[in-house]
């Protein structure tokens, strides 16, 4: 479970990474150039779009990449990191497996009870 976690983990945050990269760019480009009437608006909140897009893939990646050593934190962050692209985002077509492999990763982490190590998190 721990395996299926940390590869789940990093590549739902390689995905959130895409979605962020996107959604950042937009809200600046919006800042920058102006709304396009019936094309572009800007977003209710600019900050929030612009702090998940960075944050959300960065607590997926590092989530999976402790998965296998310290199981529990790295599921809280996967779980964090997935509610996150969630709240800012939504669910959509471009969130949806962002959201699931980040999540099935988190759970999957807090199911894992014995790490490696012999010091376990239960």
């Amino acid at each position: 479970m721990r395996n299926a976690a940390a590869v789940l983990g990093i590549i739902g945050g390689c995905l959130a990474i895409l979605v962020g990269f996107f959604s950042y760019g937009y809200t600046e480009a919006v800042h920058r150039f102006g709304e396009v009437e019936g094309l572009l608006h800007q977003v209710a909140d600019p900050a929030l779009i612009r702090t998940a897009s960075f944050l959300a893939p960065l607590l997926a990646i590092a989530g999976g990449a402790m998965a296998r050593a310290r199981a529990l934190p790295a599921g809280v962050l996967l779980l964090v990191a997935a509610g996150l692209i969630y709240y800012a985002f939504g669910f959509n077509v471009f969130t949806m497996f962002p959201i699931g492999m980040a999540g099935l990763a988190g759970v999957l982490a807090l199911a894992a009870g014995k790490p490696d190590e012999p010091k376990s998190h239960f």
